[in-house]
């Protein structure tokens, strides 16, 4: 919120802020897993974008393909939604989605994967998985195929790379990360020195989500469930998006560093001012700038309108 002189500006980031607020305040203790998924999907449904929507069901998982007009047929987007792996879906992401898919000119899967409690770590994994192998199966070439999530969804995309390689599985062309939960331990410096700057998620509430997907037993520094723990040599190319005002900055900051330890092809996007996937909020001016950047990074790898481009 700005202050200029006697007058208070409400800034995008500012609505957008309220808008996550306005769905928290109506929660309880007593409120069930189902509501607040209710909840979550009718605040961000909708879809202002125009690609068409077609219902798929990708190797038994529920998903949704976005498809904008002259769309190649032989490229895609793997898109793993957001949500700390408790809710969130294909309709509450089906805005940001279609905006990548129009931006980037390729059509864009987005999938249900199973969620906790009701099903823990390793069930969204293997749903990813799953959806991976569906495009194969569909002739798809894995150069030809990108991963792209936000959130829980940025940790699935890590995950399942990292389960793929270690299966001796062809990897996708690349990653894109928006604002990827890769630390469930939750041991990222952000986590204090952000607790003020970040309206929304601090560090109590990131490990009871991180305990909701594991289990009492789990291990937060299980390399499949906490990437950043993981060895991430070999792993395609990766854009790691990520706002300076999270207190899960560190998740994209530390991941980001052991990448380029690695060996891997990484860049590093920190934005100035900007909350926890800002993406999503197609009136903040920079999420639409972001959408740009990594819509250029999917076009660039997956070679798509390289044929249009001037000589």
């Amino acid at each position: 919120m700005a202050n200029t002189g006697d007058d208070i500006v409400i800034t995008p980031v500012d609505h957008a802020i309220e808008r996550v607020r306005a769905i928290y305040r109506g929660w309880t203790r007593d409120t069930s897993v189902a509501q607040m998924r209710s909840d979550w999907d009718a605040a961000f449904a909708g879809c202002s974008v125009p690609v068409r929507c077609e219902p798929v069901s990708a190797g038994g998982i529920d998903g949704e393909w976005l498809v904008p007009p002259g769309a190649p047929c032989d490229k895609a987007v793997l898109y793993f939604h957001g949500g700390g792996f408790r809710i969130g879906s294909v309709a509450s992401h089906r805005e940001l989605a279609a905006r990548i898919a129009d931006a980037s000119g390729c059509r864009v899967l987005s999938i249900n994967y199973r969620l906790a409690p009701e099903h823990r770590f390793p069930a969204a994994l293997d749903d990813a998985l799953t959806a991976y192998q569906h495009l194969c199966d569909q002739g798809l070439r894995p150069a030809d195929i990108a991963f792209a999530g936000d959130s829980a969804g940025g940790n699935l995309v890590l995950a399942a790379m990292l389960a793929a390689r270690d299966r001796g599985l062809p990897l996708p062309a690349v990653g894109a990360l928006m604002s990827p939960w890769t630390d469930l331990a939750a041991s990222g410096a952000s986590y204090e020195s952000r607790a003020e700057a970040d309206p929304i998620h601090q560090r109590a509430m990131i490990l009871a989500l991180a305990k909701n997907y594991l289990g009492k037993d789990g291990d937060p520094r299980n390399p499949l469930a906490s990437p950043l723990y993981a060895d991430l040599t070999g792993l395609p190319p990766l854009l790691v998006q990520v706002g300076d005002r999270e207190t899960v900055r560190d998740d994209s900051v530390n991941l980001a560093a052991r990448a380029k330890t690695a060996g891997v092809d990484v860049e590093l996007q920190v934005w100035n001012g900007m909350i926890h996937v800002f993406q999503m909020f197609p009136e903040i001016p920079q999420a639409r700038k972001a959408i740009a950047s990594l819509a250029v990074f999917l076009r660039n790898h997956l070679h798509i309108g390289h044929e249009r481009a001037p000589q």
